[in-house]
């Protein structure tokens, strides 16, 4: 090969390496009807769970439990996942396909992480093949069960910090109707006070309503039911009479705010008399271990004499 075609060849290569860059750097022509189903609140969980499913068909790309939990929905049975709701997935901001292979890669694990500790145990102890064997069932059974219990114990949990952070929303929305806001300004610039998770959902729901032409209360109503809380139906009829009639609604709003911390409050000392009464046993059991500390030496004095 001649140094002319060596020079092309170099050319040609960098040529394309630049067109790549310039492509990637292009901004990209998005689908009207695609964007508009995702402003839109009823479109934006299925725009969303779209796109991660999507994605994780791109091999390399992604997170691999998008990658598993793909390869699972399209080649397990449906009933092998369990039954978890798809309003405490909703609450958490995952969606299905992850969560399908969070399942599979805890299964994953199990089944590496068990015959390793099995031969691991074999150089010390002399221990029959099916030991092994229930022990690695038993914990890939038990892997596969604990994206399960994650998901609904931190969906309750995310669901008391949306209420707790919900009764300040609904303080500073009646805040901003006392100084003159209409129903959409003060909810928009009470959204905008907070910076947590609840706030920053509350932001995009309320952004949505201006491109959908959907209320704001309906976009709450509807946030209600995706991530079952009672409460959002509530302030959205609140609201909606503020909207539709013109009318004031700051007692109901302080009365609605009241109600909630006192329900929150209610809650949490409920908890903690749980946790006490479940407390009792081992503290009982705790009493009577110091007891008999305490009688054995002399009950063993009197047996001796």
């Amino acid at each position: 090969m001649s140094v002319l075609h060596l020079l092309l060849t170099a050319g040609g290569l960098v040529g394309a390496g630049l067109a790549l860059i310039l492509h990637q750097l292009t901004p990209a022509h998005p689908d009207l009807g695609q964007a508009l189903t995702r402003l839109s609140p009823a479109g934006a969980p299925q725009a969303q769970a779209t796109q991660g499913t999507t994605a994780s068909r791109q091999v390399g790309s992604g997170d691999v439990r998008d990658v598993l939990g793909s390869w699972g929905a399209r080649h397990l049975p449906t009933g092998l996942w369990g039954k978890v709701v798809g309003t405490d997935l909703t609450v958490l901001g995952t969606t299905p396909t992850r969560f399908y292979g969070e399942k599979l890669l805890y299964a994953a694990i199990g089944i590496v992480a068990g015959p390793i500790l099995a031969w691991t145990l074999m150089f010390s102890f002399s221990i029959p093949v099916y030991v092994p064997v229930l022990a690695t069932l038993v914990l890939v059974v038990v892997l596969w069960f604990i994206p399960t219990y994650n998901v609904l114990t931190d969906a309750r949990e995310a669901r008391v910090e949306f209420a707790r952070a919900l009764g300040a929303f609904v303080d500073l929305v009646a805040l901003e109707m006392v100084s003159g806001s209409g129903p959409r300004q003060a909810m928009e610039a009470a959204a905008a006070a907070g910076d947590s998770w609840v706030f920053r959902r509350l932001r995009e729901e309320l952004a949505r309503t201006r491109w959908s032409g959907i209320t704001p209360w309906d976009a709450l109503r509807h946030l209600g039911d995706e991530i079952d809380l009672p409460d959002l139906h509530e302030l959205a009829d609140i609201m909606r009479s503020s909207g539709e009639d013109g009318g004031r609604v700051y007692p109901q709003l302080k009365a609605r705010a009241v109600s909630m911390r006192a329900a929150i409050l209610s809650a949490q000392k409920t908890r903690a008399n749980e946790v006490s009464e479940r407390m009792t046993l081992p503290m009982t059991l705790l009493g009577l271990i110091f007891l008999l500390i305490l009688i054995t030496p002399q009950l063993l004095r009197m047996v001796g004499s």
